[in-house]
């Protein structure tokens, strides 16, 4: 899947685990009803947003991820989270169409 539009929000990396981190990001779609979507890296990919700014125009490739949780009542509950492994700059910004 892929996304293009606006950083907005670039949070720094959190260590989930001694074996697992995670760097999430905002991107803002235009189009009639703008959306903020929100996305992460994991892993060593959390290092590609250090060469990033707030407001660059970005196309992102993703990968839809969903998991079932068992709440301690027995209830299911479903998250999904949107995994990212590549993002360009798109756009005229300085960097224009640097891939990462």
């Amino acid at each position: 899947m892929e996304i293009t539009g606006n950083l907005k929000l670039i949070k720094d990396t959190q260590t989930i685990s001694g074996t697992f981190c995670k760097r999430e990001f905002v991107v803002t779609v235009s189009g009639e009803y703008p959306q903020d979507i929100q996305l992460e890296f994991t892993q060593d990919n959390c290092s590609q947003m250090d060469l990033l700014q707030e407001g660059q125009e970005v196309t992102v490739k993703f990968n839809l991820r969903g998991r079932e949780w068992i709440n301690p009542q027995g209830e299911a509950k479903y998250f999904n989270t949107l995994v990212a492994w590549k993002i360009t700059v798109t756009g005229n910004n300085e960097d224009n169409n640097l891939e990462l």
